[in-house]
Formats: C-alpha cells, structure tokens, sequence
C-alpha cells in the first residue's frame, strides 16, 4: 500500500441515519481529486457507534463508487477475535480490498494472544493493514512486536498511529511491510523514513492537497512537499484541536460536502471554524 487514504468520515442526515447520498459524494469527490485509496468505518468514521447494516452500506457504496479504481480499506477490528473474523468475512463479501484491523481495546491482550488474534483474522484470506494506535486501545506495543505482527501472512501494511517518528522509524527497519502514517503530522517525515503513505484525515477536507505532498516527495521535490504540508497545517492543528471527527465533520459542513453531526456520545463542535483557511486553500 502506497500514498493517500482517506479515512473517511460517516455522514450522518437530520433524522440521525447514515446519509449515504452524502457518502457516496464524498467519496466521488475524494476519487475525483486523485486519492490513492479509500477507508471506511476506520475511528473517522464512528465505526464504534455503526450498526452492522450500516456499516456493512458504508463499505458497499464505497466499493460502487470506487468501482475498482483505488483500494477500498474497510474497518473491521473489534475487541473480540470471533466478531472480527465475521466482519473480515463480511467485507469481503462486500467488494473489499482489505480489512483494517484495530487492535482489540479494553481487553490489553498479551503477545500471544495478539499474535493468534492476526493469525486467525489473516486466514479468512482478506488482506490486513493492523492499526495500532494506543491512544484509542491503551495499549502501546513494542516496536519488535508490531513488527513481528506485520511479518504474520496476509499482513500487507501498517498504519501507525503514535505519533512518534522514533517509534515509527524502528518499526520501518524491522519488517518489509508497508508502513503508512496514521496522523497527519508525522506523514512526510515517516515518508523520508521510509514509509509509504499515509492513512489521512485532512485529505477528508483537502484531498488534491494532501496527495500533492505524496507526489512531490515521490517526484524528488522534497521542498515543494515540504511547503504544501506547512500549507496544510494550520488546517491539521484545527481537525486535531478537538475529537475526531468532530472539527472534520464542521469543516466539511462549512463546505456544505456534509452534515456536521456525529453520533452521541461524540457531540457537535462548538467552536469556530476557520471558514476563510479553508477557502484559502480550496479556492
């Protein structure tokens, strides 16, 4: 897996149901603008507070639009090894490329039942990209082991989510899977490290500008990757300043792509959108 996949976020209509008119655009408009993959029912996407029809709609309208033009990375880890093979059963049937495997939170499973828990999810035979973010498991794996997880069969890649490039450069050098970022602010230096991508929030808002760094890098021009990302940030610093996805979901109300609701118990932001950045970077 290389470049920008967009985690994207779940819209919801007035009356509180998936609005997937709405989900369809958004991920028309992500393809549009040159997006290397598409991952829904990811944390962005409140898979937590989906149903299994819906989240099972949000995976198949994304495969249609996609209608195999880029990857389609489906949400599917639990806290349970049983519901998590039943989802990788599910979105494969559902048109998926590949399952997004959480790693289980709550639970604090140790190294052996971590690693039975990625190898009886790789024998449906839908390929893996393990998450690991330890600010939503409370688990933070050592690098030896993540990497030995990424090694199991039926891994494809990783997206890495401490935010930490030191971490995530030794994982980078223990295993030739992919590593992809999972927070926008360590993107471009994991990628001089090594990694391959990233799997994005801000490309919800900003989707050319966010694979324009990718591809600047890829072409050798480190300074104009450099200056599209300091481009971004500001934008960054707002969709972090807050849960997510609630600041993302404002912004794109205020580009009027959504509504601005999440799902309880995540509330409505409250703050202020900085309307003019994002016009000033979407013209």
């Amino acid at each position: 897996m290389h470049g920008i996949h967009t985690a994207l976020v779940t819209p919801f209509a007035a009356d509180g149901a998936v609005d997937l008119t709405a989900y369809a655009a958004l991920c028309g408009r992500q393809l549009d603008a040159g997006i290397h993959g598409l991952v829904p029912c990811g944390t962005t996407g409140e898979a937590a507070t989906l149903t299994h029809d819906e989240w099972r709609a949000c995976i198949e309208t994304a495969v249609r639009v996609s209608d195999g033009r880029v990857p389609v990375t489906a949400g599917v880890g639990t806290n349970n090894t049983a519901s998590t093979v039943a989802n990788l059963e599910a979105a494969a049937a559902a048109g998926a490329t590949a399952g997004l495997l959480v790693f289980p939170y709550y639970n604090k499973p140790n190294p052996d039942g971590l690693r039975e828990h990625v190898r009886r999810s790789a024998r449906v035979g839908l390929p893996l990209v393990l998450y690991h973010v330890p600010g939503r498991t409370a688990q933070h794996l050592p690098a030896g082991l993540l990497a030995g997880l990424a090694n199991v069969d039926g891994v494809i890649a990783v997206k890495e989510a401490t935010g930490d490039l030191r971490y995530g450069t030794d994982v980078i050098r223990r295993t030739e899977a992919s590593i992809l970022s999972g927070d926008d602010f360590t993107f471009l230096p994991l990628l001089a490290a090594g990694g391959t991508g990233c799997i994005s929030v801000v490309s919800n808002v900003a989707p050319a500008q966010t694979v324009a760094v990718y591809d600047r890098f890829e072409a050798g021009d480190l300074d104009g990757a450099r200056g599209q990302l300091m481009a971004l940030w500001p934008l960054i610093e707002f969709l972090f300043c807050d849960s997510n996805p609630v600041p993302c979901k404002a912004a794109l109300a205020t580009l009027g792509h959504c509504g601005a609701q999440p799902r309880l118990p995540l509330a409505p932001f409250s703050g202020t959108v900085p309307s003019d950045l994002l016009h000033e970077l979407l013209g």
